[in-house]
């Protein structure tokens, strides 16, 4: 008689293949990477994998999901925090989009050559859309709070939200083709510092707060993680 695996044994188990998943993404590349180099890493055979993932291309879906759920746990715990006040809350909303990225720079780096690919355009939508529907909500809590204290002006906080989610989206996916299309240089660097610069005065006119008042992402930061991967290539 076969055995049932509980609902906990199946989310370990499919977290223990995502592990060996990035470690291989990591080390060798997700184009790279085969099946057979999973199965043989796991010591299981092609039938229990999948199992779990029926796919490569579900094991990078499995992979982006794991990120987006740390993501939202992030934060689900800043916008009801019971001590900051909405503006600490939404600029630590804003850091703990990012944060992911560099905490798993390797992986970020790794799969973002692919990631680009025509290929890959339909899951990049879905991705975007899933991540604004997600994140909406939680973004709303802080809104409304900040309007209730009077540090914020969004007149339909739900709405400014999507909104706002939707610049970051665009910011994100700007920024990430520039690195990829273009060789390291002063030009470059200063083009995507207005790029962010203008979307952060963008956010902060949309919630009437004071300019410069938020950092939407560490221009020098991102440009030292991306030549850091460059010279490490």
């Amino acid at each position: 008689m076969a055995r049932t695996v509980n609902e906990h044994e199946y989310a370990a188990k499919r977290n223990e293949i995502l592990d060996v998943v990035q470690r291989l993404v990591e080390t060798k590349g997700y184009e790279q990477m085969t099946i057979q180099d999973l199965l043989d890493d796991l010591q299981i055979s092609k039938g229990a994998l999948y199992h779990y993932f029926d796919s490569k291309e579900a094991l990078l879906e499995g992979l982006i999901e794991r990120s987006l759920h740390e993501t939202e746990q992030q934060l689900l715990a800043i916008a009801h925090h019971p001590a900051l006040s909405a503006f600490a809350q939404l600029q630590a909303f804003f850091s703990a989009l990012v944060a992911w990225k560099y905490a798993q720079q390797t992986l970020v780096l790794a799969l973002l050559r692919i990631w680009y690919l025509d290929d890959n355009a339909l899951m990049r939508q879905k991705l975007h859309e899933t991540r604004v529907k997600r994140f909406t909500p939680l973004l709303e809590v802080i809104l409304r709070q900040g309007r209730e204290e009077g540090s914020m002006t969004p007149t339909s906080p739900d709405q400014t939200s999507r909104i706002i989610l939707w610049l970051l989206e665009d910011l994100s996916d700007t920024l990430a083709r520039l690195l990829l299309s273009h060789e390291p240089g002063q030009e470059k660097d200063l083009l995507i510092e207005r790029i962010v610069a203008a979307s952060t005065e963008a956010v902060e006119r949309i919630l009437g707060v004071p300019r410069g008042a938020l950092q939407l992402v560490n221009t020098q930061q991102l440009l030292r993680a991306w030549r850091g991967s460059r010279e490490g290539r």
